[in-house]
């Protein structure tokens, strides 16, 4: 057994893995009632399915310059990502789109309360 036939076992089981990830990802959106739990599954398993199927990509392509640039693209996401969908989520709290029955834990109002910002687009 060579190193370049384990190399692409790892990535197939990586691509395969990453791609279910993106599935359950894209189920949960169509699935789920309400907004926060429509973001909670584009978030979470998207991010990790991509980089699953990057970590494959690096596995099959095995060259420096590719793995380096792969790296930087699941930085990138696991930065922007994340932090995109929770000024999506407290845009759409502030702006009345959330089912306050639905929340187990609710600190963003008595926040928003204090504040006295406007509802909705500035």
């Amino acid at each position: 057994m060579s190193w370049t036939l384990v190399a692409d076992v790892i990535a197939g089981v990586c691509f395969l893995t990453g791609g279910l990830l993106a599935l359950i990802a894209a189920i949960g959106v169509l699935r789920l009632p309400d907004l926060l739990s429509r973001m909670h599954a584009a978030t979470k398993p998207q991010v990790l399915g991509l980089m699953l199927v990057l970590i494959g990509v690096a596995f099959r392509l095995r060259e420096p310059e590719a793995v380096g640039i792969l790296g930087l693209v699941v930085l990138f996401q696991l930065t922007t990502s994340p932090v995109a969908n929770h000024m999506v989520g407290r845009a759409s709290f502030r702006a009345g789109q959330v089912e306050a029955d639905r929340l187990i834990v609710d600190e963003l109002t008595e926040v928003l309360s204090e504040n006295e910002e406007p509802r909705g687009a500035p």
